[in-house]
């Protein structure tokens, strides 16, 4: 897995414009969360799609970040909490247990 590191707000002007070419997903990670952690080794364990950009948000460091997905994506902010953005919109989003890469493959190829 290799990560893009999401630190400014200004990030989430590229990554909606990024979304209108490929899509893009958004991962924040509580760095104090246990269940954050073991969200974030499955995904390094499974196999990403080449074609996507997974941007890493470390929220404890970056909240206002974090804020401003929430309020740029529409999204109730969770931790963890994966995005999918495609075409500059927040096309799914998911939280804790609930993040898998299957599930994002998933939502990645859907029209």
């Amino acid at each position: 897995m290799k990560w893009a590191q999401l630190t400014t707000e200004e990030q989430l002007d590229a990554i909606k414009n990024e979304s209108a070419e490929k899509p893009v997903v958004i991962f924040k990670h509580s760095t104090r969360c246990s269940i954050s952690t073991m969200a974030k080794s499955r995904l390094e364990r499974a196999e990403a799609p080449e074609d996507v950009t997974f941007y890493y948000l470390d929220l404890i460091q970056f909240r206002p970040v974090s804020n401003k997905i929430a309020e740029v994506f529409d999204v109730h902010h969770e931790s963890p909490q994966v995005l999918v953005i495609k075409n500059g919109e927040c096309v799914y989003d998911e939280s804790h247990n609930g993040i898998s890469m299957d599930e994002i493959v998933e939502q990645v190829k859907a029209a």
